[in-house]
């Protein structure tokens, strides 16, 4: 008895002692890592400048050197940090040709197919080290035909030719970058009977419309300026699906790929708007739309076939590569096994001074900050995870292989991803999310000044420019939060100012076009960084994790909703997901509160109450009922994709569609209209009805 009075007395003392003489509140380190003292542009700059000196696509020397940057800096600040290699499949161009056949007497032109050098330029030094204007995983191939002018190249575009009586087989495809993933370009071409496919930048979308100036005097792409990319349409190496690329692993042979849907049948090229224009003009027949013709000064586009002829060529090589992912870990005090994961890609296309390291400066920036938090005492409660990813470009390989490699452990202890891509592309906050995560967000831009006018805050500039703050759902295949929502159901978040910007995957995002139009000051980039460390914070060191899941119910009855039209006299009832989204509001309601429950017990009363473990099993239930959103066979001819409330749309990968084995089923249902394909649109709802059944379920925490 008396040696459990004294063990009383020393821990009522101890906690005394603790309240009265303890290490600053989490609040208080929150403050200060938005503050100015920790804040540095002057940093941010350099980071940058440092990342973009050479180009540095995937596989190169370049980008391994750029690796050994961002671990060398992450060691610098004593983070804890390593190197994951993968051994994946990139291809780079070998050989490319373009000559366009006109009527007589004009002559053929044989593009050269080449981004000019522009005056006073920096890295003409290095020029020479970017890669011929390709696309990754394009068909080597030769195509020779009449050209048929498509639009943006999207399905509708097509269904608007089939209208005029334009035939598209055996014919080559000029499309203009935009709206849709050119993947999706090339795919739609060979779909309506193309042999190859040419994708233009133009000037109307990217050159300033008739703006008679360019980079670097203005923003604008400049007339030889090429957008290039991937036309690969899935995610991770092509081929090691759904399992890591490590360095002695089972491969699928490239006949396989080819069979999988998920690579192109036809060649491609991208070229310049200056290009697209002189093809423009040698194609006659019918006159475009309105809403298909080109901006000011343009020439007249008709959509042919021809007269004007191309033959187009190209020679690609895929190469087992090896490609390097840098993780850094800040390990959790009270709660270590449970993971915040930040992520930024940092391979480039060319310089990428805006896409992606733009991002990675400002990843290097939240490190550094976190760390001189760590000086003055501060401790994470959970782990934090910054993951700077190798190959997105090609296809988020970097990211997907890793999260295939440790998918187990990764889908038991991450509590969330917050991806950055592009920090920067100019003003305006944008950010999407899984619903969860919305008032997360919206809090996180109101503890940070806009950097474009420091008399507001960042959330009040998002509700002046949109009315009320839009956030984006992850549903696209855009950017590196795709493997932890889409494959394994993560909640996530996906931030960045400016949004596209027009010399976008060409040599000229450099480092001077980031300086004279991007962010000259480098305040737009520290702004992301207080946004993204922000958020970080708050779901490393809550207690409880701060998580609203009416926010989802209210979307998914939104999205419901919007399912209606299209289903009417169809004998499809929407009954059994409209039962399940009431019952995910309700489970919502009720865990929020029960959070607020626990958090009114906290102070005093705490001392004497043991909710330890009611705080981690209610953690563990905010944590993982988004897990339950997907399913283990996946989309329907798209098993990669588990989610079964976002995933990529699928003539668009960089679209976002909610429920999209519905959406999916919906559309071959309306194309060829039998009760057989009905009755899958009924299947699918069902399918996603039980899903957002098993989210409430975890949210109750409750057997039935």
């Amino acid at each position: 008895m008396f040696k459990a009075t004294v063990s009383s007395f020393i821990a009522l003392a101890t906690s005394i002692s603790f309240l009265f003489f303890s290490t600053p509140q989490k609040s208080f380190y929150h403050s200060l890592f938005i503050s100015d003292s920790l804040s540095d542009n002057a940093s941010i700059s350099n980071h940058l400048y440092m990342l973009t000196r050479r180009p540095h696509v995937a596989g190169t020397e370049a980008n391994a050197e750029a690796a050994d940057y961002v671990l060398s800096t992450l060691t610098s600040y004593n983070i804890r940090s390593h190197i994951a290699s993968y051994y994946t499949a990139l291809t780079y161009p070998v050989s490319r040709s373009l000559i366009l056949t006109r009527l007589p007497p004009d002559p053929p032109i044989e593009f050269n197919l080449h981004q000019e050098i522009y005056d006073g330029d920096p890295y003409a030094d290095v020029a020479n080290e970017i890669l011929p204007t390709f696309h990754a995983y394009a068909k080597s191939g030769t195509a020779s035909g009449p050209v048929v002018y498509v639009n943006y190249g999207r399905v509708e575009d097509y269904i608007t030719l089939k209208e005029m009586g334009v035939n598209i087989s055996g014919n080559v495809a000029l499309a203009r970058y935009g709206k849709i993933y050119r993947g999706d370009i090339v795919e739609n071409a060979n779909a309506a009977g193309a042999i190859g496919v040419l994708i233009f930048t133009d000037r109307k979308d990217y050159g300033g419309g008739g703006d008679a100036e360019w980079f670097p005097n203005k923003k604008w792409m400049p007339p030889s300026g090429v957008q290039v990319g991937s036309v690969y349409k899935d995610a991770g190496d092509p081929t090691t699906p759904g399992w890591p690329s490590t360095e002695e692993c089972e491969r699928v042979s490239n006949d396989e790929i080819e069979k999988g849907g998920h690579v192109p049948l036809i060649p491609s090229l991208p070229i310049s708007w200056a290009d697209g224009y002189a093809i423009i003009r040698s194609v006659g027949g019918q006159v475009a739309n309105d809403n298909w013709q080109g901006g000011k000064d343009a020439p007249v586009y008709r959509v042919g076939p021809g007269p004007g002829t191309v033959n187009l060529s190209y020679t690609g090589k895929q190469v087992i590569s090896t490609i390097q992912n840098v993780v850094g870990i800040i390990e959790g005090a009270e709660e270590p096994d449970r993971y915040v994961v930040l992520g930024n890609h940092r391979d480039a296309w060319t310089f990428g001074a805006v896409d992606p390291n733009s991002g990675t400066a400002t990843l290097l920036e939240v490190a550094e900050r976190l760390w001189k938090l760590q000086k003055k005492g501060w401790k994470p409660r959970r782990t934090i995870v910054l993951c700077n990813w190798d190959a997105e470009e090609y296809g988020l390989i970097g990211s997907t292989e890793w999260v295939e490699e440790n998918r187990q452990i990764l889908a038991s202890r991450v509590v969330a991803y917050l991806n950055v891509d592009i920090a920067v592309a100019g003003p305006g906050f944008e950010a999407s999310a899984t619903p969860q995560l919305d008032e997360l967000l919206v809090q996180a831009t109101k503890q940070v000044l806009d950097p474009d006018n420091t008399t507001q805050t960042v959330y009040d500039s998002w509700v002046d420019s949109a009315n009320n703050p839009e956030i984006g759902r992850l549903g696209g295949g855009g950017s590196d939060y795709a493997a932890f929502v889409q494959h394994i159901g993560i909640p996530a978040a996906d931030i960045s100012f400016g949004g596209g910007y027009p010399v976008y995957h060409s040599m000229y995002d450099d480092f001077v076009w980031m300086k004279k139009f991007g962010d000259p000051l480098f305040h737009r980039h520290v702004a992301v960084a207080s946004i993204w460390g922000t958020v970080a914070l708050q779901l490393a060191d809550h207690e409880i994790l701060p998580f609203n899941y009416v926010s989802y119910a209210d979307e998914l009855q939104k999205s419901a909703e919007d399912l209606k039209g299209g289903l009417l006299n169809k004998g499809i009832t929407l009954t059994p997901l409209l039962k399940s989204i009431n019952e995910l509001k309700e489970a919502a309601i009720k865990i929020g509160d029960e959070r607020k429950a626990l958090e009114r017990s906290k102070g005093w009363a705490s001392m004497w109450k043991n909710d330890r473990q009611k705080v981690r099993e209610l953690n563990d239930r905010l944590m993982m009922a988004e897990r339950a959103f997907t399913d283990r066979e996946g989309l329907a001819g798209r098993s990669w994709y588990k989610h079964l409330i976002y995933a990529p749309a699928k003539h668009n990968d960089y679209g976002s569609k909610p429920f999209p084995g519905i959406d999916d089923a919906i559309e071959n249902a309306k194309s060829i209209d039998t009760a057989d394909s009905w009755h899958s649109v009924q299947h699918e709802i069902w399918r996603v009805s039980r899903a957002i059944t098993q989210a409430s379920l975890f949210l109750k925490g409750e057997l039935t």
